[in-house]
């Protein structure tokens, strides 16, 4: 665990810079935490009150105070358990962009003709919503704040995610801060998050990490792609992301992902995920706020 945040807070008048996705960035560290010891350090550290959801393998802080209400994902960070999304990233990429269904495929109806997203992110936010939309909906009502969104690695996906579907049921989003999150949605999905919160998306990504290069069906095309404003960090001498996807796709013949093709870049992820650390997002923004 990192130092204290000292002296940082979030201001909404202000534009977004370093400071804000410091505090974010630590509300992203500290969901790793267990409920007792995450209540604890999210007041101490950042000011908030902040209670943990848990439903089946999704997590989320929301944290209040008297000036913002701060919902925080938990992610993977770990090689136990980012192999758990392997399926989801690489392997069978292709069959999870799909037209969502029910409840949540009428909330994302508006993202329009022909947006599809990830039907695995869809359901790790469909397992919370009710206990986490009911939370921020009475913090909002009881005293209306602005709403900040954050999650690192897979909570950034469901952070974005989360962050249309409060907007659909009239919860006004001032932002959403993301660090090492992967694609949720093809190009028109993209636009839509674009056309929905102008200005108000920040995609931290590590030059090394490929976790954000990711879920890919091709190695020459994708159907996913990113939401604007992507902010990179890290140093152009190191070994990047996209050249460990270049090398990959190189043993290929058509770039296309098969079991073989998978592996290989599998444990491309995994040679990179002291890039895809929170810890080191961390230090990457405390580097910038120095300079």
């Amino acid at each position: 665990m990192s130092d204290s945040v000292v002296g940082l807070k979030l201001d909404a008048n202000a534009n977004h810079d370093e400071s804000h996705a410091t505090y974010l960035g630590r509300a992203c560290e500290l969901a790793y935490l267990d409920a007792k010891q995450g209540s604890i350090e999210f007041r101490k550290q950042l000011g908030l009150d902040a209670e943990l959801i848990s439903i089946s393998n999704t997590q989320a802080y929301i944290g209040e105070n008297d000036g913002a209400i701060v919902v925080a994902f938990r992610g993977s960070e770990s090689f136990t358990t980012i192999d758990g999304f392997k399926d989801w990233l690489l392997t069978n990429a292709r069959n999870f962009l799909i037209l969502p269904e029910g409840r949540i495929g009428t909330d994302f109806a508006a993202a329009g003709v022909g947006a599809r997203f990830h039907s695995g992110f869809m359901s790790a936010l469909n397992d919370i919503w009710d206990p986490l939309f009911a939370k921020v909906d009475n913090a909002y009502s009881e005293c209306e704040r602005p709403v900040w969104l954050t999650g690192h690695s897979l909570g950034g996906a469901l952070a974005l995610l989360c962050a249309w579907r409060l907007h659909q049921h009239f919860v006004a989003v001032h932002q959403i801060c993301t660090f090492g999150a992967p694609m949720i949605g093809n190009d028109i999905a993209a636009e839509a998050f674009k056309r929905e919160f102008p200005s108000k998306i920040y995609r931290y990504v590590d030059i090394g990490d490929i976790v954000p290069k990711l879920p890919t069906i091709s190695l020459f095309s994708n159907s996913y792609a990113h939401c604007d404003t992507e902010i990179v960090v890290g140093e152009a001498t190191e070994k990047s992301a996209l050249n460990c996807l270049k090398e990959t796709a190189a043993q290929t013949v058509d770039g296309a992902i098969n079991s073989l093709v998978a592996n290989s870049l599998w444990s491309e992820v995994k040679k990179g995920m002291p890039s895809h650390l929170m810890g080191n997002y961390l230090s990457r923004l405390t580097s910038k706020r120095r300079q």
